[in-house]
């Protein structure tokens, strides 16, 4: 691309060509947001920085209106890992009762995933005219995201049997449509933590148990190198609640529009351009104040 760019200028020197103006503009704006990762993958040296993401998104105070929002949220996150060439899973996923999402985890795969994803765990908070009120009402609503890495290699944590509760249920939704006529959706609650995982994607009930265990040992890793820093309670405290005064990154349709990071002050009027998964600068940002 560098060397393109030379060419470009080179050409230039005896031309104005509008087109090849844009196109060395944009390689210029690839190569600075190329660097900007560069130096921020420098800072990401956590343990599992590198290692792809497991994100699950729940709808918060707002009924319909906030299971809408997490499909948002999942379509702008689905959008920002085509963008990073990262591939997507979905692991498990509960309709809405009328429209939306309650509830999906899925894997985001490719390399620093999780290192730049972490990032985003928190709550997110929706501010529109809502579609579902025929009084065309603003609303505001709130969903919740989960942020942890994937292991390969199970770490040396020792999970007893007896501290699992495992149920069984019939898959539905997007990963789920091929074995929707038997029961072998798996959920698994870890009781002395609470942390609750699903896996429905999987053809067997064998296969989707082995895939919640893999996730529940990652959430239990990611707990324990937290713990190293901070209480685990205060760990919880981050996301525990869904609704206002916890937020960290409010998304406002009207009667402005404006996307602010509450954290590092980051914002940018542009709320189309983040729903279309355009949220790096926002990630770029938070590392490089807390990484």
């Amino acid at each position: 691309m560098i060397e393109d760019s030379q060419t470009i200028l080179e050409i230039l020197e005896n031309s104005e060509d509008l087109a090849l103006f844009e196109e060395l503009n944009f390689n210029i704006n690839e190569l600075e947001n190329r660097l900007q990762n560069l130096k921020i993958e420098t800072l990401l040296n956590g343990k599992y920085d590198q290692n792809n993401a497991i994100l699950t998104l729940h709808a918060g105070a707002g009924g319909t209106e906030a299971q809408d929002w997490v499909e948002m949220l999942f379509r702008m996150y689905k959008m920002y890992a085509e963008k990073q060439n990262y591939k997507i899973d979905i692991f498990d996923i509960v309709d809405g009762d009328e429209a939306g999402i309650k509830s999906i985890t899925f894997l985001v795969e490719g390399k620093y995933a999780y290192g730049y994803l972490k990032a985003e765990k928190g709550v997110h908070r929706l501010v529109r005219i809502s579609p579902f009120d025929a009084n065309l009402r603003r609303h505001t609503s709130f969903a919740s995201l989960e942020v942890m890495p994937e292991i390969d290699e199970l770490p040396e944590i020792e999970i007893d049997a007896e501290d699992l509760k495992i149920d069984t249920y019939r898959a539905s939704g997007a990963g789920g449509q091929h074995i929707n006529k038997t029961d072998s959706a798996i959920r698994i609650t870890h009781l002395p933590s609470g942390i609750v995982v699903a896996c429905q994607n999987q053809r067997s009930q064998i296969q989707n148990k082995e895939t919640a265990m893999k996730m529940l040992y990652s959430k239990l890793a990611e707990l324990k190198e937290q713990e190293e820093k901070q209480n685990l309670d205060k760990i919880r405290g981050e996301i525990k609640k869904i609704e206002w005064g916890n937020q960290i990154r409010s998304y406002v349709f009207h009667p402005y529009t404006m996307v602010k990071d509450h954290r590092t002050n980051f914002e940018t009027s542009d709320v189309q351009s983040v729903m279309n998964g355009n949220i790096q600068p926002f990630i770029i940002d938070f590392c490089s104040k807390n990484v």
